[in-house]
């Protein structure tokens, strides 16, 4: 675990606070979950890998999640890519194993569809022509993650939640993430924002999700499930809030106190 969070710490400054908070047992299933997933997405952005071998490898992933013994089914799979892949993504097996057994089955089958339709982003050249597109990405790379929580949250403690609203939850916190790396994004031959759109559409797509997500945590019981989900919220309004008076990211010192407004 300490292990864990220290890889999170290093690959997801957004998260790795958030899951600190988290109670034993949910801490794990979730560390779990976003480190699979984060090495996951190392493989859809690496700089240096073909489409094709992408590809290979995100389908290759996902039918090792089906499999009984995903820790050594992935550690056989990923073995000659060792030199290059990331140590997140090598380590895929041991993520996988931090999870709770109880919680497999719910982590293990969105860590197969996010790399099947992750795979299907990469062979499509990641095009974004409409809304619609947009909605599908983001379901794809977020908006199911706020499904595998609000799934997670019921295993863990019985606490309910709106799968819907859940949605919205990650879409808008991929959203500020495209608004915020746009520039970057742009840099390496991808755009994600739909034909038209600049940043003021952009905005209010991001600001429509966001406060559906404001609606998901508001009807949330207390418990780990809303003081995991009060942080990124807190974090992602006060990003737009920042890109819309010109800044860009936030600094760590108003990070630290957003985090203690909103926990304390």
């Amino acid at each position: 675990m300490n292990e864990a969070m220290s890889m999170l710490k290093k690959t997801s400054r957004t998260f790795y606070i958030p899951i600190s908070y988290l109670d034993i047992g949910i801490k794990e299933a979730v560390a779990s979950a976003y480190l699979c997933m984060r090495a996951i997405d190392e493989i859809e952005d690496h700089d240096d890998l073909n489409d094709e071998l992408k590809v290979e490898l995100l389908r290759g992933l996902s039918e090792v999640f089906k499999t009984h013994n995903v820790t050594e089914e992935a550690r056989v799979f990923l073995a000659p890519y060792s030199s290059i892949l990331p140590e997140v993504s090598m380590r895929i097996g041991d993520w996988a194993l931090l999870c709770p057994a109880s919680g497999t089955e719910i982590v293990y089958r969105y860590i197969s569809k996010m790399a099947h339709h992750m795979a299907d982003w990469v062979q499509n050249g990641w095009h974004i022509h409409t809304e619609g597109d947009l909605d599908r990405y983001t379901y794809s790379v977020a908006g199911m993650v706020g499904e595998m929580l609000s799934e997670l949250w019921f295993w863990h403690d019985g606490t309910q939640s709106d799968s819907t609203k859940a949605v919205a939850f990650g879409r808008g916190l991929q959203a500020v993430n495209i608004l915020r790396n746009k520039k970057e994004d742009n840099e390496r031959g991808v755009d994600f924002y739909p034909d038209g759109w600049g940043f003021d559409e952009m905005k209010q797509y991001t600001l429509r999700n966001l406060q559906i997500a404001d609606s998901y945590i508001a009807d949330l019981k207390d418990g780990p499930a809303l003081k995991f989900c009060k942080i990124p919220l807190a974090l992602a309004h006060a990003t737009v809030k920042l890109m819309s008076a010109g800044g860009n990211k936030l600094t760590r010192d108003t990070v630290l106190k957003i985090v203690n407004r909103v926990t304390g």
